[in-house]
């Protein structure tokens, strides 16, 4: 099944790279709502999500012949938005703490705090991820959401790996403060 679904998106980029409009319609309907809430999760705003992923697709569309492996076309694009809400980020002056400005967080502390942020209720958890400030909300998406490591996340953002890891603790953090004056403690 794998395999069908691999042949479908290289023809699926074949008749892009050829120019036929049904292959960008179709690529674009598989994969834009994905992106759309990978982005989303980033950006934390709707408008301007929008935005990013159709300024995507139109990068990915005008550049598909630039596709190494044509059975990822999900991943390219995705990476692109990804790049494209972090600058646009960027531009909103998004500013990481470094690392030596942070007290050391207790690793055992944090986590307890994951085993309490899971038996919360979801809704209330990405409420909580959303209302972050823009640097902890980025990192906090990419690492859980979008599975980046600190390392590729820091190179991402043009930070060092140390502040991507304070910056999800104090992230995490955040949510537990959150989660916890919803009187999730103790239940």
């Amino acid at each position: 099944m794998h395999l069908s679904i691999s042949i479908n998106e290289q023809e699926l980029v074949q008749q892009c790279i050829a120019g036929e409009e049904k292959g960008y319609a179709m690529l674009y309907n598989k994969y834009a709502k994905r992106i759309y809430h990978a982005v989303l999760r980033v950006m934390g705003n709707s408008a301007e999500t929008e935005d990013i992923v159709q300024e995507a697709f139109c990068t990915a569309f005008e550049q598909i012949d630039r596709l190494k492996n044509q059975n990822n076309f999900e991943g390219w694009v995705k990476r692109i938005a990804l790049n494209q809400a972090i600058s646009t980020l960027r531009k909103k002056k998004m500013v990481f703490t470094e690392d030596s400005h942070l007290e050391a967080v207790a690793d055992e502390e944090l986590d307890l705090n994951e085993e309490f942020i899971f038996q919360c209720q979801v809704d209330d958890v990405k409420k909580a991820i959303a209302d972050l400030p823009d640097g902890y909300r980025t990192i906090v998406s990419l690492h859980l959401f979008e599975d980046m490591g600190q390392e590729e996340i820091g190179k991402m953002l043009g930070i060092n790996h140390a502040t991507v890891r304070s910056q999800y603790h104090r992230a995490k953090k955040k949510i537990f403060t959150a989660l916890k004056d919803k009187a999730y403690y103790g239940t």
